[in-house]
């Protein structure tokens, strides 16, 4: 399938490829469980049609003197039961091999993608793919008509749209103050902790309209006050910074299935008692304040700017990748927690009785929680680099005793 095509990567993904270790991984996984066990030879041939449908995945990252790029690659993707941890490495300098792998175990189809080659957006469609691909192979001829394709072209799945939709140079600076982050020590080696915490979206929303707050500030709200319970009393002036991945394509008109997103932060000292309604209502105004279509539109244009002045762009990239890690480093120093919402997953109507749930976690030095809700189920996947759980009990235990049916399942760490 060589095409001999290479392509440069984005800003975004310059981070990523700075700043990957052996235990934040800069790993992504977006899941799909179905409602029967997953056999891995129909998988196998699901995926190899996937990649026929979206080749910009089928791709190697090479290193070259100024920058990364990526190039083509006929490496075949291997379909296995899972057994390795959540969001593996998926990327080694000079190692040839895909950055995705997908895997399954049980009724669940797993994709893990190194964040390099895209997002949440982009990951979830190309799931989507793999598990259409399946039932159709599975039951011949009864899911043929359904349509899973957004109908972009290649060049526009393949674009850089950072680059495509910069206005120019903005120098405008960015506001890090460091935040507060939960006690405790890392984790041992190169390990994460993951937690799948699952709810009916019949007994979370109703309190979040009571709270007058969507569900996204209501679940933003709630972590914040589940890292509040944490802090040491010297502590409480610290801010609580709650970070949050904005989807770009929502602002311009894309259709690329690479990275394409930006990041809010809503902040809180907990200066005085503040009830969760309060508190619900104030991160809401913070993020509807900073989701404004010129506020987002004016960050995008000050994280491409840099990469357009002609002395960076001719910086060799080892310096480059020591100026990225140092800068992300202060950016994670400032976010005390980072929360993603997926949205509710809407696949064909014809395949809805067969998916039962969908799930994603992301790999972080930082408490990472993302948020995906399907068939009346909310989902939370959160990830924790720590190895104390009192902020998730914390808030799996506040959010029980207000009524609310919560199912949390949890992977064993060596300590």
């Amino acid at each position: 399938m060589n095409r001999n095509n290479w392509y440069k990567v984005d800003n975004v993904a310059k981070v990523f490829l700075a700043t990957y270790n052996k235990r934040d991984t800069r790993t992504l996984r977006v899941s799909a469980t179905l409602y029967e066990p997953v056999e891995q030879n129909i998988l196998q041939q699901a995926v190899e049609r996937a990649i026929e449908v979206r080749p910009q995945f089928q791709v190697r990252i090479r290193r070259g003197l100024f920058w990364h790029y990526m190039e083509d690659s006929d490496i075949r993707p291997v379909v296995e039961e899972e057994h390795r941890r959540v969001c593996p490495s998926l990327y080694q300098p000079g190692q040839a091999m895909l950055h995705y792998a997908v895997t399954y175990f049980g009724c669940r189809i797993n994709l893990d993608l190194f964040h390099a080659i895209s997002d949440g957006t982009g990951a979830l469609e190309f799931l989507n793919i793999i598990v259409h691909g399946y039932l159709t192979l599975k039951y011949p001829g009864k899911y043929n008509d359904v349509n899973i394709h957004s109908g972009a072209s290649l060049d526009d799945l393949n674009e850089d749209s950072f680059r495509k939709f910069y206005r120019g140079i903005n120098l405008q600076g960015l506001s890090m103050k460091k935040a507060y982050h939960p006690t405790g020590l890392l984790l041992p080696y190169d390990q994460l902790q993951f937690f799948e915490v699952q709810m009916p979206v019949s007994d979370i929303l109703p309190l979040a309209k009571e709270a007058g707050a969507s569900l996204t500030s209501y679940i933003g709200a709630r972590i914040m006050l589940a890292i509040k319970s944490d802090m040491p009393p010297l502590r409480e002036k610290t801010p609580v910074t709650i970070s949050m991945p904005v989807n770009l394509r929502n602002y311009y008109p894309s259709n690329t299935s690479r990275n394409f997103f930006n990041n809010i932060n809503v902040s809180h000292i907990f200066e005085e008692d503040i009830s969760l309604t309060e508190l619900s209502a104030e991160f809401g105004e913070q993020m509807q304040m900073q989701l404004s279509e010129e506020n987002i539109k004016k960050q995008m244009d000050n994280y491409e700017t840099m990469e357009s002045i002609a002395p960076v762009r001719a910086t060799p990239l080892f310096i480059k990748q020591y100026v990225v890690k140092s800068g992300t480093k202060s950016s994670d120093r400032a976010v005390s927690a980072v929360l993603s919402n997926l949205g509710v997953q809407k696949p064909p109507e014809q395949l809805v009785p067969m998916i039962k749930n969908y799930s994603a976690f992301c790999s972080s030095m930082n408490l990472f929680v993302v948020m995906t809700s399907y068939n009346g189920t909310l989902t939370l996947g959160i990830t924790s680099p720590y190895s104390n759980t009192r902020v998730v009990k914390n808030l799996v235990r506040e959010m029980s005793s207000d009524g609310i049916s919560v199912t949390a399942y949890a992977t064993e760490v060596i300590r």
